[in-house]
């Protein structure tokens, strides 16, 4: 028997095939994407079984839009990581005019403060541009530059900054050490966050602004984006990544380490946050149980991520 379809008919049946072919093809996606996303949640979850202490992460590839969280809209402890937002105010002010790179900063003694850096070992009096001490705070991580570039800025106008960014959780609370309290310094419970709170997710949320070129201007983003790559130590994420670029900040305090930053993979950025914090014993040093933690989360987060 010979069978004859008008034209609407022929129509209708191609059009109920194309569907039936782009609905197994969404549905095969779909399911493809959840067992990545399984497997990736097993992965970081394994490695976090073993580890004594907390662990708050989140990361999100900037290319395909995955992302992925661990505790990730916690907040906690930022040590030196904070720095970034203290960065993003001294970049506005000097696109704003109302500062420049050439102002001079003196190190005084109040501003002296012990840890990370190198300025402490400097004499009283030593001048210094706004610049310097806004590299020394990123690229060395170091404390007394930080307080010399905050007595510039002021806490309450960095956290006035975040906020016009819209972001909401990241804060600095007062300066290295003592003094200079931001109001939200002022509450009593900050007070257990030390120098700064921030989620890892609101963390990734400034990095990515800062690489679409969305803080301040493309240009002022790009070259935050710069000084954050020259970050001379590398003990976290990345760590043994050698030949993949990022662009860091790592943090530590007696039972805390923190890192964050992009890695530039060649299958896609990806933005990370990671606190490893109420570690049982002080470890001050490379081999810190967080770093190494942190540095096995950040191949896996860039394997499983770059999909």
């Amino acid at each position: 028997m010979k069978l004859s379809l008008t034209q609407p008919a022929c129509l209708f049946l191609i059009l109920s095939l194309c569907f039936d072919v782009y609905g197994q093809s969404n549905s095969t996606t779909g399911a493809q994407r959840d067992k990545a996303v399984a497997s990736l949640d097993d992965r970081i979850r394994t490695e976090v079984a073993s580890f004594k202490g907390k662990v708050f992460l989140f990361a999100k590839n900037l290319d395909t839009g995955e992302t992925y969280s661990y505790n990730g809209d916690e907040r906690v402890r930022t040590a030196s990581t904070i720095k970034i937002a203290v960065m993003v105010e001294a970049f506005a002010r000097v696109a704003e005019g109302k500062a420049k790179w050439s102002d001079e900063l003196v190190l005084t003694k109040p501003a002296r403060v012990s840890g990370s850096g190198i300025l402490q070992e400097f004499s009283d009096g030593l001048h210094l541009t706004l610049r310097d001490g806004v590299n020394l705070m990123m690229l060395v991580s170091d404390n007394t530059a930080t307080n010399l570039v905050l007595d510039v800025l002021t806490t309450d106008a960095v956290n006035a900054r975040m906020e016009s960014l819209g972001i909401k959780q990241i804060r600095i609370l007062r300066r290295v050490g003592s003094g200079g309290e931001s109001k939200e310094g002022k509450d009593p419970d900050n007070k257990r966050f030390g120098l700064g709170v921030a989620t890892p997710r609101e963390m990734v949320l400034l990095m990515e602004k800062l690489e679409r070129g969305e803080v301040i201007s493309p240009a002022a983003s790009k070259e935050m984006i710069e000084l954050m790559k020259r970050e001379q130590v590398h003990y976290a994420i990345g760590r043994t990544l050698w030949n993949v670029p990022m662009a860091s900040k790592y943090g530590a305090l007696d039972r805390l380490r923190s890192s964050i930053g992009i890695i530039y993979s060649k299958k896609g950025r990806i933005a990370m946050a990671i606190t490893c914090d109420d570690m049982p014993e002080l470890d001050w040093s490379v081999d810190n149980p967080g770093y190494l933690l942190m540095s096995r989360l950040s191949v896996i987060l860039v394997n499983e991520l770059s999909h």
